[in-house]
């Protein structure tokens, strides 16, 4: 555990110049900045009149740079600042995204751009603003200039001061991973509550502050405002974390170290992540922005047609549970590459990525439509496991004995599947990108197009965070050469997104919070999914894993746990947990015991013309309907808690004077997550727009529904 120092003060002077606001486009969220009379920069923030942020500091500390200043003591960027200029502007456009919720994404703000000057070292920067109708974003920038060419970090000091002890779904701060199931408290009751926190291989996490937590941070007042702070295109940078003066309910930023204890080195003309509130009185208005993605730059890949949303199965599912290794035989002491003769060693007869066994999986995809068959533990070096992140073992091109990579690529291709690549790094970095290049060329040679890419273990060589900025650079290098190669990248035990995925949309998918692996380890609280939501997908899609439809895992394995839902439940995760990247992630043979259930996940796509969020609260429930791209029919889930939930279903989404099917997959009366959760229904009706559907959600349980048109678009 690593505890850092909690400091954080509101000591803010009377204001010395006039005011500057910015509304959004509505006029419901204002943001207005000021400079006290000793030059520090400020800003509050509020919601149709009511209290968001109080009047919170700005600022950056800089840490002294050895090479510079030759004895004298650095000046921070924290105040003795004058206003120089200011400009403001509006700005509208409507994008299309290559994959997505909705096909069309309007990009709508109105913007205020602050020109400060420091006299005392004369340097320059500027805090701009956007807002929006659902929030706004600040970022600091650092023009080009004399007196501020490279400087040193210590901390960003970017406060957030909340009105009061709001309700609060957190995760304790951590510098390497968000795989915690998130807590639920007031403000006032942080400190301390948090448990600590345990990775799948009993390690302990890097929690650095007694009141630190984790972005994104969704918060609920007393009077009914949903509030969330998170951070967008967090690039050549250190992720940020909150610290919080639970006194006086101020949250500070608190950006992840280097292994020198450094939070960043910047060489102007540069400038910080986006600081993002978001803010509205209902709960689904938190799901249906894309404001993250907006403060995102454009698309700077030219040619997209070969990026594409992906349904896959694998040799995963197997292993995590306990039935199958990824390791090829056992007893290996140590891995040296290049120089382990593999066909020597006897097969441990355990092993799942062997030809006969990803033959099976590559015939289950073809004959239900599945688009990729993911396989791990297919390259030498996973008998080093135990010590792999200490020295470089992988070497991410040469397979195992019984993994025959040509012929099965040959096999995929000629039923219309392709296989999807692994690679697990261990951590070390400078491994991966000398033979990243290598590896990338194998998978043009044998026609991968995506690659699911795993971080687990301490950083090698430097030591620095997962999310430090070092870390940060490394996988966004990842996403860029693999964009040179036509290659999807689904990163796993990365950093957590930012809206990134809109400026490379190779970025197809992320981790990066606790998935379904975690029910083969002990399980997840039923509400787990329905907090997600609100936290982790509110920068980027997240490969969740869902599917797993035999849910008590000791029918099939050794392995004594369950998952924490109903069946029905794990189809609602499609709709709910959005992601261009979707894994049907049981066995063959658990499908086919529950054919008719599966056949949702035949059906469901996984890219979207439109979605509309229906019913939502945060570790209580959620309910979307969304369109499909590539037809009218529209797909609907809702996922609840504990404590199940009863759903009004309108169908006003539909097109009037339309008739459509459709095919609801319910919990049956009796159902529950523990005692009966494989106790479903399915029913079809016909139906059309006005309608309302009564659907009844088992605790852990929820419902899917797929509704195909059956007669022509009359508008049309």
């Amino acid at each position: 555990m690593k505890i850092m120092a909690l400091g954080i003060a509101m000591l803010l002077c009377p204001l010395a110049v006039a005011a500057q606001t910015v509304s959004s486009p509505n006029g419901n969220v204002k943001v207005t900045f000021a400079l006290t009379d000793n030059g520090v920069p400020t800003y509050e923030m509020s919601y149709k009149d009511k209290a968001v942020v109080k009047r919170s500091r700005l600022g950056l500390e800089l840490a002294k740079d050895k090479h510079a200043s030759k004895g004298k003591n650095e000046t921070d960027l924290m105040d003795g600042f004058k206003v120089t200029s200011t400009n403001s502007s509006s700005f509208d456009e409507t994008w299309t995204p290559v994959w997505g919720e909705w096909s069309q994404i309007r990009n709508n703000y109105n913007e205020l751009e602050v020109n400060l000057n420091q006299p005392a070292a004369d340097r320059n920067i500027i805090i701009r603003f956007r807002v929006y109708n659902e929030g706004m974003g600040l970022r600091y920038e650092f023009p080009q200039q004399k007196s501020l060419n490279y400087f040193l970090i210590k901390e960003e000091h970017t406060q957030f001061a909340m009105t009061g002890d709001h309700t609060a779904w957190w995760l304790p701060g951590d510098y390497d991973t968000q795989e915690q199931e998130t807590q639920e408290t007031k403000l006032s009751e942080i400190r301390g509550r948090f448990k600590q926190a345990v990775n799948w291989d009993n390690s302990s996490v890097s929690v650095f502050s007694e009141t630190g937590v984790q972005t994104a941070l969704q918060m609920k007042t007393a009077d009914g405002l949903y509030i969330n702070i998170h951070e967008a295109a967090c690039e050549d940078y250190a992720t940020m974390h909150l610290n919080l003066d639970d006194k006086n309910f101020v949250f500070e930023s608190w950006l992840t170290p280097d292994a020198t204890g450094l939070k960043g080195c910047m060489q102007t003309p540069c400038h910080t992540p986006w600081r993002t509130v978001k803010v509205s009185d209902d709960a689904r208005e938190m799901l249906s922005t894309s404001l993250t993605l907006n403060l995102n730059e454009p698309c700077k890949i030219e040619d997209t047609s070969w990026i594409h949303p992906t349904k896959y199965c694998g040799v995963w599912w197997e292993m995590i549970v306990g039935k199958s290794t990824w390791e090829y035989t056992s007893g290996l002491p140590s891995v040296k590459l290049g120089e382990t003769d593999y066909t020597k060693l006897k097969p441990n007869g355990r092993h799942g990525a062997n030809t006969a066994h990803v033959k099976e999986y590559i015939d289950f995809a073809a004959a239900n439509g599945l688009d990729q068959v993911l396989v791990e533990g297919w390259n030498i070096g996973w008998e080093d496991w135990a010590n792999m992140w200490k020295r470089d073992v992988f070497d991410f091109v040469t397979p195992y004995p019984d993994f025959d990579i040509k012929y099965l690529n040959d096999y995929a291709h000629s039923k219309g599947v392709k296989l999807m690549m692994h690679h697990e790094t261990s951590s070390s970095t400078q491994n991966y990108e000398r033979h990243l290049g290598e590896a990338l060329d194998l998978m043009n040679k044998y026609g991968y197009d995506a690659v699911k890419t795993g971080y687990v273990g301490d950083i090698i060589p430097r030591g620095d965070f997962h999310y430090s900025q070092s870390m940060n650079n490394h996988y966004m290098y990842v996403i860029k050469e693999a964009a040179k190669h036509h290659v999807m990248v689904n990163g796993h035990e990365a950093v957590r997104p930012t809206g990134l995925c809109r400026t490379y949309p190779n970025l197809v998918g992320n981790e990066s919070a606790r998935g379904t692996e975690y029910e083969a380890f002990g399980g997840s609280r039923p509400d787990h999914t329905v907090i997600l939501p609100f936290t982790r997908l509110q920068g980027g899609p997240m490969d969740y894993t869902p599917g797993i439809l035999e849910t008590q895992l000791s029918t099939w394995s050794d392995n004594p746990n369950y998952v924490h839902t109903t069946l029905v439940g794990q189809l609602a995760l499609y709709l709910t947990m959005y992601s261009p990247l979707q894994m049907a992630a049981d066995l063959p043979e658990n499908y086919r015991k529950y054919d008719d259930a599966f056949q949702f996940i035949r059906d469901v796509p996984c890219d979207w013309s439109d979605s509309r969020y229906l019913e939502a609260e945060p570790a209580r429930y959620v309910t979307v309907a969304r369109k499909d791209k590539k037809s009218d029919n529209w797909f609907v889930g809702g996922k609840c808690n504990e404590d199940g939930h009863l759903t009004i279903l309108n169908l006003d989404f539909l097109d009037k004077g339309r008739k459509y099917e459709a095919t609801i997959y319910a919990d049956a009366k009796d159902a529950d997550y523990e005692k009966n959760p494989k106790a479903y229904t399915i029913t079809k009706k016909t139906v059309k727009q006005g309608q309302k559907l009564k659907i009844q959600q088992a605790p852990g349980g929820g419902f899917a529904i797929s509704i195909k048109s059956l007669t022509p678009n009359p508008s049309k």
